[in-house]
């Protein structure tokens, strides 16, 4: 690992932690601050000319402070001659504002993704996107990661028998995910459609394949918000006589009512990872976090040698 240098912004440093832990690696020193009009300050703490640079942030809550953190790391290493900078973005804050759904409004997740190329970074690493085509958005090569092999390590673990398990797609986007994890771990397939007349009022939902009547559910998403949706997904399959009901998703935005929902939900467990740092609130007996250090450690260090990521999944996502 000569020749590399890891440095983590204040978004998530437990992670950034983890990842030097798991490569056996130091964390570069950085000082990061906020003036009293509250402009952020930083300062790399030794040398990084001509060495191969990680920025490990994930733009999460606080989305914009988070992501002028990243471009101000980004900005500092360029100017003190970083040989090649990789931004290392956990969670793509913005990802959801990817297309224009209606007239006048702006297509963000491009404009972020132009900030940090104009910044300086010279490469991506990111994990589940909320959309893929998104990597497009970059002019700069964008490494993808799947938390797939860790959430199904999880629920392989349990040992749940085939005939007994179900997965469940929450909606019709999340079908591609479900059938992934359907293949690796067994069980049926069903989804959860639902029918509303307005952004709020929902009039009908009707689960489609399975059955679920007795057997145990798990349902897969990207992330979790406000968790609305996918909790009204929940009660729908409870509602149809699941025996017990895990929600599973790599990212936990958790934010708005997600702390009530998830509390009302008919489920036994909330499976998350540790992308996103988790407020203490959301301790509890239902949630379970996972790590997905060793998939980011792993992709630094083959980015680092100039070796294949892809190699590291088959073609649903799954760790070799």
């Amino acid at each position: 690992m000569r020749g590399l240098k890891i440095f983590s912004g204040q978004a998530n440093p437990d992670l950034s932690q983890d990842i030097c832990r798991y490569l056996n690696f130091s964390l570069g020193g950085i000082s990061l601050g906020v003036y009293p009009d509250t402009e952020i300050s930083c300062k790399i703490d030794e040398d990084v000319r001509g060495y191969d640079v990680f920025l490990v942030q994930p733009t999460s809550p606080p989305v914009n402070d988070n992501l002028m953190e990243l471009l101000i790391m980004i900005d500092s290493c360029k100017r003190a001659s970083a040989s090649r900078i990789t931004v290392v973005i956990p969670y793509f804050g913005y990802a959801r504002q990817d297309r224009k759904d209606e007239g006048r409004v702006p297509i963000t997740a491009k404009l972020v993704a132009n900030l940090i190329t104009r910044a300086g970074a010279d490469r991506v690493l990111t994990m589940d996107l909320h959309a893929a085509q998104i990597q497009g958005f970059f002019d700069v090569p964008v490494d993808h990661l799947y938390a797939a092999p860790v959430l199904n390590k999880y629920f392989a673990d349990l040992a749940i028998p085939s005939e007994e398990l179900v997965v469940v797609s929450p909606d019709a986007g999340s079908i591609k995910r479900a059938v992934g994890h359907t293949r690796r771990l067994g069980g049926r397939l069903a989804i959860v459609d639902k029918r509303r007349e307005s952004a709020e009022a929902t009039t009908q939902e009707n689960i489609i394949g399975g059955p679920v009547e007795g057997r145990i559910a798990l349902m897969f998403d990207d992330m979790i918000s406000t968790a609305g949706s996918i909790c009204g997904a929940a009660q729908a399959v409870h509602e149809a006589g699941a025996r017990e009901i895990y929600l599973a998703a790599t990212h936990a935005v958790f934010c708005g009512k997600a702390k009530e929902n998830l509390a009302a939900a008919p489920v036994k467990r909330v499976v998350v990872t540790d992308s996103i740092p988790l407020s203490p609130e959301y301790d509890n007996d239902k949630l379970e976090r996972l790590s997905v250090a060793p998939l980011l450690a792993e992709a630094i260090r083959r980015i680092h040698h100039d070796q294949s990521i892809s190699q590291m999944f088959d073609s649903d996502g799954n760790a070799l």
